[in-house]
């Protein structure tokens, strides 16, 4: 079966089929990501992504996204610790104070 047909049955276009994303562009977004998620480890995507429009650069965020996640900065970072729920109890008065 040709490449042709056999894209025509899947639906599929030739360009498609053919198509090299250029990795070349990423580089200059890698580099500027790994140097600020080493210099603010706790900042999730959001921040480093604000981080780095601040600093001129005017990617898209579905490419800094894209990148984020190859480069595994995406794990679950841990929340806050929260303190147990407390049943507060009423205050205990004197009994001479109630009875003047």
């Amino acid at each position: 079966m040709s490449l042709r047909q056999a894209c025509r049955t899947l639906s599929l276009s030739r360009t498609v089929y053919f198509y090299q994303p250029d990795t070349r562009r990423d580089e200059p977004v890698i580099c500027a990501q790994t140097e600020q998620a080493e210099r603010y480890p706790p900042y999730g995507f959001k921040k480093l992504f604000r981080l780095l429009r601040r600093q001129g650069n005017t990617w898209n965020h579905k490419r800094v996204h894209r990148i984020y996640c190859l480069l595994k900065l995406n794990f679950r970072r841990r929340g806050k610790q929260r303190l147990p729920v407390r049943n507060p109890a009423p205050l205990v008065t004197p009994e001479a104070l109630n009875q003047s």
